[in-house]
């Protein structure tokens, strides 16, 4: 089976630390230019990187290393390693503690009611749940649903709450747009301050202008009687006096 070299240059500087190989047969069989292995001899290139020996992990062997020495026109052949890489494993359902698990009901109804727009699939991540369970919460037809109660799944330690944002955020870009939408509350900007603004002072003119007052303002230079002024209150007193007396006649 086809194979390629693990780490071709920690392998390079390996074997011209440790063997008589030509420098074309090193790149040759580290899949390098002869430059660079001529770089990595003179300590140009490759520097601080440890070599690795390519016979402890397989994909060379001694015999071969032997053979390309005594013919320097000999091209060594990789082999394929003995070294196994393990395989990503899969993400499977999110694990939680023994001690938690009799809280997920809880964090499930917590979700399902402040957070409505959540798929079953996103409550399931954030949990680690099943889809029957999430449906017996929400239809209350849960064995416990008579004392359960809602309860913040990052509080409880369930998820965290970047990833609840971010699926939060998922849900809400799936939501159809709304068709009346409510005034956005908040700073207003510039251009709709002064537009504002512009209006008041055109309604305050507007107002002014159409004031009529009932009787004119009197003129600075008009100089007012005292004597005048003072004869009209007595006869304002006058007539009180006059109305109180016809008052007391009536009254009896």
């Amino acid at each position: 089976m086809a194979t390629t070299l693990l780490m071709p240059k920690a392998t390079a500087v390996w074997l011209v630390d440790n063997t008589g190989l030509t420098f074309d047969q090193i790149a040759s069989f580290c899949a390098l230019h002869p430059l660079e292995v001529q770089g990595i001899a003179d300590g140009d290139v490759a520097a601080g990187i440890k070599g690795v020996n390519p016979v402890l992990n397989g994909q060379l062997s001694r015999e071969e290393i032997e053979k390309a020495e005594a013919d320097s026109n000999y091209r060594m052949k990789l082999r394929e390693s003995t070294v196994r890489v393990p395989a990503a494993k899969r993400k499977g359902p999110r694990y939680t503690p023994v001690s938690k698990r009799q809280e997920k009901p809880n964090a499930i109804l917590w979700l399902v009611r402040s957070h409505p727009e959540l798929k079953d699939a996103q409550i399931m991540r954030l949990v680690g749940t099943t889809k029957p369970t999430i449906e017996s919460v929400r239809e209350r037809s849960h064995w416990n649903a008579a004392n359960q109660t809602p309860m913040d799944p990052v509080t409880l330690g369930l998820c965290t709450q970047i990833e609840l944002d971010m699926e939060v955020r998922k849900a809400a870009k799936d939501l159809p747009p709304s068709e009346e939408t409510e005034p956005r509350a908040g700073l207003l900007s510039a251009e709709e301050a002064l537009s504002r603004a512009e209006q008041h002072r055109i309604a305050a003119e507007a107002m002014v202008e159409g004031f009529e007052p009932s009787q004119p303002a009197p003129a600075e230079d008009d100089e007012f009687d005292a004597e005048s002024v003072f004869a009209n209150l007595k006869s304002l007193k006058s007539d009180d006096s006059e109305e109180d007396e016809d008052d007391g006649k009536s009254g009896q």
